[in-house]
């Protein structure tokens, strides 16, 4: 093959210069042609991979310096149809496999908009919500050039929910500065009315849900509500699992309550040996050094070890809340830095997840509550229930053992054994909630809270002293590491 296309990539657009040299490789099966002037030497793989491989750089081939504008400027990518939206004063409507460029008049790249890939231009975002603030239609089957008034609204929501309202200011600030250049003043004005609305200063129409909501001041993280649709789903097609809680005598249900607050904050950090939270919980012995740790358990145990404060169940979203920060505030009461009882002022991260942001706990509780409401087993509220706080994470520190509390009160007011997590399988645990977190997997938290329960109820809990030798020989004191260093496993009971 010519010198000249050798150097050109898997696929290009042909112009004069080289069309010759085209022609013969063509009638020598060494190119293949895709559609009009696009060639490619990959003479196996299909059109539309090749096409899609190669997109940036067809597209500038067919239009030099063209800018990416319209709904293409957000979404940096074909449409569902295969659309790519171009604003260049020359060039027409191109068909290729699996992909349509439509260029419109306009004016050309701004010194405000930023260079993109093979010589061609990205509209600014202070443009592009420009842009998409012009009404458009879908015409012969194809998407519309821009986007909906409720998509718009909600990459607003999200620029509001992960940047702050300070954002969104200078995007309407950058919009106008712009705007009589692009003739778009009314669209800027459009913007401006429609950002006021959703941070709560302007009224008018809005059309996307959480647009809505966040002009009430119920702002939601809707990326946290399709992770608990997710979880929903599942659990609504999860065969209901018939433990009733097991018929103990004195003092099986105090050890079972003791050993479940003493689990659940010996994973949190609040590592006290048996024997000392014995002494905590029923002698009243604080240690001098440790008051705090020494109330987180003594908060836990007094939820935990109440029979009718374990029964209690939210009716409505505003009980939820009220019952979450009551049960947070008992149990963090010892803590005052971290404001028990009030949802978070600050965000918190656990790794590499970024739990929901203070402005959307309240209203992704809320929505989050409203799902909940359709489960019919205790076990599948119970998990439901743990993950949504879990995930919501709305306290500055406790959320974990507050989560936990709230799961195993779906589970005691339902009539079913309670699940203990403990410390042998705390990495299982943390394994499943970061699934379902960062994988959207929910089977394997429902896997692990499920064999927690079986193991939970394959315990004898008859007497402390008896039910410790019990767990020792089950490594359910294990810390994971050394269990893992010494090949051994949470065991269930014999």
């Amino acid at each position: 093959m010519n010198r000249v296309l050798d150097e050109l990539p898997e696929a290009f657009v042909s112009h004069t210069e080289i069309s010759r040299e085209v022609s013969r490789a063509v009638k020598a099966g060494r190119l293949r042609k895709l559609a009009s002037r696009l060639y490619t030497k990959n003479l196996a793989d299909s059109p539309e991979e090749i096409v899609r491989r190669n997109l940036w750089t067809i597209v500038a081939g067919y239009f030099p310096g063209a800018l990416v504008a319209d709904r293409t400027a957000f979404e940096t990518g074909p449409a569902p149809d295969g659309t790519i939206c171009l604003v260049s004063e020359r060039g027409r409507t191109t068909e290729l496999p699996g992909i349509l460029l439509r260029p419109r008049r306009g004016p050309g790249p701004m010194s405000s908009d930023m260079p993109f890939l093979d010589g061609l231009y990205l509209s600014s975002q202070a443009r592009a919500f420009l842009e998409n603030m012009r009404p458009s239609r879908a015409r012969s089957g194809r998407v519309r050039r821009t986007l909906t008034r409720a998509q718009i609204e909600e990459r607003l929501d999200r620029l509001i929910r992960i940047s702050g309202e300070t954002a969104v200011n200078r995007l309407r600030d950058e919009a106008r500065a712009i705007a009589a250049e692009l003739d778009m003043e009314r669209e800027a004005a459009h913007l401006d009315t429609l950002v006021g609305t959703m941070l709560g200063t302007r009224d008018s129409r809005l059309d996307s849900r959480v647009g809505r909501r966040r002009s009430r001041g119920r702002a939601y993280d809707p990326d946290r509500m399709e992770l608990f649709h997710t979880l929903h789903q599942v659990l609504r097609d999860h065969p209901p699992s018939d433990r009733p809680v097991v018929r103990r005598d004195p003092p099986g249900p105090t050890t079972l309550a003791f050993f479940e607050a003493y689990f659940s904050n010996f994973v949190e950090g609040t590592e006290f040996l048996v024997s000392e939270a014995v002494e905590i919980v029923f002698e009243g012995r604080i240690p001098q050094q440790r008051p705090a740790d020494a109330h987180d358990v003594i908060g836990t145990w007094r939820i935990v070890s109440d029979t009718e404060e374990m029964h209690r169940r939210p009716r409505d979203s505003e009980a939820f809340m009220s019952l979450l920060q009551g049960r947070h505030r008992q149990i963090m009461g010892g803590r005052p830095e971290t404001r028990p009882g009030e949802f978070k002022m600050a965000d918190n991260r656990a790794g590499q997840t970024v739990f929901v942001a203070p402005d959307l706990v309240r209203g992704t509780l809320e929505q989050g509550f409203a799902l909940y409401r359709s489960l019919e087993s205790p076990f599948d509220r119970a998990v439901y229930m743990m993950f949504l706080v879990s995930e919501v994470h709305p306290f500055a520190d406790g959320n974990g053992r507050v989560a936990r509390v709230m799961m195993n009160a779906e589970l005691v007011k339902g009539g079913e054994e309670r699940i203990v997590i403990p410390t042998a399988f705390h990495d299982d645990y943390l394994a499943a909630l970061r699934a379902l977190s960062r994988t959207r997997r929910p089977e394997p938290l429902v896997q692990a809270l499920d064999y927690a329960q079986r193991w939970t109820i394959a315990v004898d809990w008859t007497s402390i002293p008896e039910t410790q030798r019990q767990l020792d020989a089950c490594h359910a004191f294990l810390d994971p590491d050394e269990a893992e260093a010494e090949g051994k496993r949470l065991r269930m009971p014999r």
